[in-house]
């Protein structure tokens, strides 16, 4: 009896004491269970950012890459190249016969016709030995025939005879040569044009090919340019050419070219054109020109942009033409093409693959892809 009661009271005891320890740890356990279940939600969230950043990092090994078209419209190309304004008349007028400038009939600006008096030089020696000469074929010319009236009568010589006669051709010979040196002291216009500059001046004692002055005729001027040899087959005489002059902005002429060198220069390879302006009002020569001229024009061309371009192992060009799939992407095919002109980011080629107008190349991104990788467009 004894012995149960002590063990009863044991067991009441026991039990108080765990109902007493659970009351008081109830506090604790809640605490870390909300812990735990705060923690599952920041486990998710960060789970969930895991996941984004791995699908984008999925996207982003897909190549990316712009677009472009093949198109069949017309293909320019054009050619600039520096030139210059020459004129056949333009001419420094140098003096022919030494002497005292004696009068100048002209000034700058002043328009001259052909044969018109300019430039007169003392010839005051010249006509001395003119009229010194003159005299002596006066003479020379009576000797003759006395000469002649001798043999007439049979009293002169042969001799004689020929010796006056020769003595008359040789004075006119010496008349006509000092008469020639005094024309050119009368320095004439040798052709219409504007007196450009003077440089002699009146009662200045001018040489024998000294500078006295310069006529311009600038109503019809030439424009050149020299051109490389490599487009050569594409010049002709009729080619347009559209010339733009740097000092004078406002300024631009369509001609056509007028003549094409037959002759490569060996030093630069290059070639000279000419086209001819008639009736010019305000173009000078030496004036610098800018030309462009159109050296080919195809109505029908293959063009694409020119940086989808490639080039192979083996020099060949190709380009990359782009497919839709059902993802999205796009697959490549590589397609051959022989690129034979470019011009201002175009490109006119010939197809060696079959490839239909309107497809879409690859333009940017082309560097670093192959025909087995899936692309996305920018």
């Amino acid at each position: 009896m004894k012995r149960n009661t002590i063990y009863t009271l044991l067991v009441i005891g026991t039990t108080s004491l765990f109902i007493s320890c659970s009351s008081k740890e109830s506090p604790k356990l809640e605490a870390l269970l909300k812990k735990k279940s705060e923690l599952r939600k920041e486990l998710a969230t960060i789970q969930e950012q895991i996941n984004v950043i791995e699908a984008g990092k999925a996207i982003s090994t897909i190549p990316l890459v712009t677009l472009g078209k093949l198109e069949q419209k017309e293909f320019v190309h054009k050619i600039s190249v520096q030139g210059n304004v020459e004129t056949d008349h333009d001419a420094v007028i140098n003096a022919e016969l030494g002497g005292l400038v004696s009068n100048i009939n002209v000034k700058e600006g002043d328009r001259v016709t052909k044969g018109q008096l300019l430039v007169t030089i003392d010839a005051a020696m010249m006509n001395a030995s003119i009229k010194e000469i003159q005299t002596q074929l006066d003479y020379a010319n009576y000797l003759l025939e006395k000469q002649q009236e001798l043999k007439t009568r049979g009293i002169g010589s042969e001799f004689d005879l020929k010796a006056a006669s020769n003595q008359v051709n040789s004075l006119k010979s010496k008349l006509h040569t000092l008469e020639l040196q005094r024309s050119k002291a009368n320095i004439v216009a040798p052709f219409a044009g504007v007196v450009d500059q003077i440089f002699a001046k009146q009662g200045q004692m001018a040489s024998p090919q000294s500078q006295v002055l310069r006529i311009v005729n600038t109503t019809d001027i030439t424009i050149s340019a020299d051109l490389s040899e490599k487009h050569m087959k594409n010049i002709k005489v009729g080619t347009m050419v559209k010339v733009s002059f740097p000092n004078f902005r406002d300024t631009v002429i369509s001609v056509k070219i007028s003549s094409v060198a037959k002759y490569i220069d060996p030093t630069n390879r290059t070639f000279r054109v000419t086209a001819t302006i008639n009736n010019n009002k305000i173009l000078v020569p030496n004036m610098l020109a800018e030309l462009e001229i159109t050296d080919i024009q195809e109505e029908k061309a293959y063009v694409i942009p020119s940086v989808s371009i490639l080039k192979d192992y083996n020099n060949n060009d190709y380009i990359f033409a782009a497919f839709k799939t059902k993802e999205n992407g796009y697959r490549l095919k590589k397609v051959f093409v022989e690129e034979q002109e470019k011009f201002n980011g175009v490109s006119m080629i010939e197809l060696k693959d079959k490839l239909t107008v309107g497809s879409n190349v690859v333009v940017k991104g082309v560097k670093g892809i192959t025909e087995s990788d899936i692309v996305r467009i920018n």
